[in-house]
């Protein structure tokens, strides 16, 4: 009999089966949003409460930093990898994202289910899957009489090519987060050229020292401020997608093979965190 009581509190569906939750829609990750702008409010209560925050806006030095690093990282990749990148980056802040004890939990239920009424018996519970098309993929193959081991191999190679993917998002991000401080740099020499070119008139010498100073400015706040972290953050989404495909391969494996779902239930704790693992079987 399963065992209702699970270390999340999943809860239980109809007939006493506890099954994973299944996002409604995005999930809003908060953390990215307080810290940003949390760091962001930071900056700009010193600025005002320096006396004039009208002397960190300067056109020059934004041109150099913000147009400059998009063209240079351009140049490390191809432009729709760029363009890919600027809409995967709201995935850090919104995302549709299933936590691994809930995934495990849902194959767990499918497994006894198609132990019961045989794989052919889920066909009917396919329009439960569309939200998630990796599962349904996953167990469309296995309803098509795919071996177990074919099921996993596709679905496994499928899952490596998310994580290429996603990565190479995370790596525009992280080239930009390498270029911003080069360009902020780069204005700096310029802006410095600018000022000792005119010591002999006074008035050119506070705009060329803005540049000079607010470039690197503009260059480490982008860097450290936006481009690393969402980097960091779509890698973390990505590691944690990936560990679901997993989860979810390894289920639709273990049905096509016909195992007992005991078994599955070893083999998914074998790669669930300590405090995400299962005890669906007594």
């Amino acid at each position: 009999m399963a065992n209702l009581s699970t270390s999340s509190g999943a809860p239980a569906a109809a007939g006493g089966k506890p099954r994973g939750r299944t996002p409604a829609g995005p999930t809003i990750d908060f953390a990215t949003i307080l810290g940003t702008l949390g760091g962001f409010a930071l900056i700009v209560a010193a600025m005002v409460l320096g006396g004039s925050p009208g002397a960190f806006v300067d056109v020059p030095a934004m041109l150099i930093v913000l147009g400059g690093s998009f063209l240079i990282t351009t140049v490390s990749f191809s432009f729709q990898e760029i363009m890919k990148a600027q809409g995967v980056m709201w995935k850090a802040v919104a995302y549709r994202q299933r936590e691994p004890q809930d995934a495990a939990l849902q194959v767990l239920h499918l497994a006894e289910m198609a132990r019961k009424n045989g794989a052919l018996g889920m066909e009917a519970h396919m329009r439960d899957f569309r939200s998630e098309p990796f599962l349904k993929k996953a167990m469309d193959l296995v309803i098509d009489g795919t071996t177990g081991e074919e099921v996993e191999r596709i679905m496994l190679r499928e899952a490596e090519s998310t994580v290429y993917r996603h990565g190479r998002s995370a790596g525009v991000l992280r080239r930009a987060g390498e270029v911003a401080p080069a360009m902020g740099l780069i204005g700096t020499l310029v802006g410095l050229v600018q000022m000792l070119g005119n010591l002999e008139d006074p008035s050119a010498i506070g705009p060329a020292m803005a540049v000079a100073l607010l470039t690197t400015f503009y260059g480490a706040v982008l860097a450290n401020m936006v481009f690393l972290p969402l980097a960091n953050k779509l890698e973390r989404n990505s590691g944690l997608e990936a560990m679901v495909n997993q989860i979810y391969a390894m289920g639709a494996a273990s049905i096509g093979r016909q195992e007992n779902p005991r078994r599955l239930e070893t083999m998914l704790n074998s790669i669930l965190p300590p405090a995400q693992r299962l005890s669906y079987f007594e």
